[in-house]
Order: C-alpha cells, then structure tokens, then sequence
C-alpha cells in the first residue's frame, strides 16, 4: 500500500483506537500505522512514523489535543490533524480549529463519512461538521471581518476562492501562475484587510459571503 493514506490514531480509550482501527483497515487506501493514548506520546508517534493523517482526540491526559496540535505546529510536522472527539461545545472546538485542525467530526459520525472525511482532508481540504462551522461562523459574526469584503482587490478575491477550496499556496501559485512568495503576500493582506487570524478563517468568511469557488 504505497500509495496508502497513513493514518496515525491518538485516543485515550483503547476500546476507541481498536474500533477505529478495525474499521479503518478494510479501506484499500488507507494504512493505519500507528496508534498513541495521549497527546504527548501523539507528537513523538508523528515525529516518528509521519503520517499523512492524525486522528485525535481533544480531551486526553498528559498533553491533551489542543497542546498537541499546537506542538505538531511548532515542530513544522506535515500531518494533517482530524479532530474525532464527542465533544461538541464551542469552547472546545474553535481552540482546536484555532491550534491547527484541518477538519472536526464527533464520534459518532458514519464510518463511511469518517474515511471521506479522512481524504479529504488528505486531499486539503478543511473540513467541518455543519453545526462546527456555524460555531466559527457565528464567532465570526459578532466582529471579524464583517462588510470589509469590498477592499479587498481582485486578485485577492481569486486567491481567497481558492483557499477556500483548500488550496495551499503552491497550488495556488500555480493556478493564478504567480510565485509562491506573490501568494503568501496576498494571503497576508486578506488576513489583515478583513481582520482574520487564520485560513480557516478565511475560508469560513469566503463561503459565508460568496467568495468561495
């Protein structure tokens, strides 16, 4: 399996690990190489084996998925993080998309939904479940962002369409044919222009205000 999605498990419970992993490796592409119980022991597994994908959870002992993330992001590792956790409330969420997380999904959610949730995020996308983005939407709401869409220049609506759709800036360097440098000076001003801390910030305001492609 090559060219397998590695899928890397980070859950306290055993019982959830092994339900993850038994599911998880009867899917023809993706390979789950490693598991972890706590967010310490997550990053060293992630430095170790570098999967393309985490499959955490929030609350943890030791380190729990936010400190995690937020550590994964100091050490510059690739992995894209899929939060699977049972907690739902705002407070819990918004840090961790804030930390990192490349998507949200409880643990309840549908096998199937869960592998597709896994490539896509494989894939760069962002990723939320609907009432996750209405949490950051609603945040963004009460004053980020709101009605400054105008100054942003043409060309900054292009590169903010394509974040949405979970371009990163090669791939947008590429599709507008500029430099990646070019691209990153955009992604600034769009953050600074409609007072966003983040991507996934703004690619929730570009879906919001009809800027996504």
């Amino acid at each position: 399996m090559a060219d397998a999605i590695k899928v890397l498990l980070v859950d306290d419970h055993q019982v959830v690990r092994r339900g993850l992993r038994t599911f998880l490796e009867v899917q023809d592409d993706i390979e789950v190489v490693g598991e972890a119980p706590d967010g310490a022991e997550g990053v060293a597994r992630a430095e170790e084996l570098r999967p393309d994908i985490v499959l955490m959870d929030v609350k943890m002992p030791s380190m729990d998925g936010i400190d995690a993330l937020r550590r994964l992001r100091e050490l510059d590792n690739p992995a894209r993080v899929l939060i699977v956790t049972s907690f739902t409330e705002q407070r819990t969420v918004v840090p961790a998309l804030r930390a990192g997380a490349a998507g949200y999904v409880y643990k309840d959610v549908d096998p199937d939904a869960l592998a597709a949730a896994i490539r896509s995020v494989h894939a760069g996308h962002v990723l939320l479940q609907p009432e996750v983005a209405q949490a950051l939407l609603t945040q963004e709401e009460t004053g980020t962002g709101q009605g400054r869409g105008g100054s942003l220049t043409e060309r900054e609506r292009e590169v903010l369409g394509l974040i949405a759709d979970g371009r990163s800036n090669r791939e947008i360097a590429r599709a507008l044919v500029l430099s990646e440098k070019t691209v990153k000076t955009h992604v600034s001003n769009i953050l600074m222009k409609l007072d966003l801390s983040d991507r996934t910030q703004a690619a929730l305001w570009a879906v919001r205000h009809g800027v996504a492609g």
